[in-house]
Formats: C-alpha cells, structure tokens, sequence
C-alpha cells in the first residue's frame, strides 16, 4: 500500500510547478474566461483523480 503522505508530496509538486509558472496577462475578457475555465477544469479533475485514487486505497473499487 501506499504511504498516506505520498498523495500530500504529489500535491505539493504540482503546486511547485504551478507556482514556477509566469503570469499570464488577458488581453481581454475571452482570454480571462477561458484561463479561469481552464483553472476550474483542472481543479475538478484533480479532486477526481484524488476521489480515484482514495476509492482504490479503500478497496471500494
């Protein structure tokens, strides 16, 4: 099994690579919408993978 703190390193690094990323400047209200979609896109998929990967460790799957 994996160790619990596996899941918090993992989450630390992508938050890392996400931090080392420069700021991107909208150009205008399009361009603004579509970074927070893709923000909201990608934060819901993580919560997914990370029920997944939880249901795994359970046994529920």
């Amino acid at each position: 099994m994996a160790a619990p703190g596996n899941a918090l390193r993992l989450l630390l690094v992508l938050f890392s690579l996400l931090v080392g990323v420069p700021a991107v400047e909208a150009l205008d209200t399009g361009d603004a919408l579509a970074i927070l979609l893709g923000m909201v896109l990608s934060a819901i998929g993580l919560c997914a993978c990370l029920g997944l990967y939880a249901r795994k460790q359970n046994g529920e799957l």
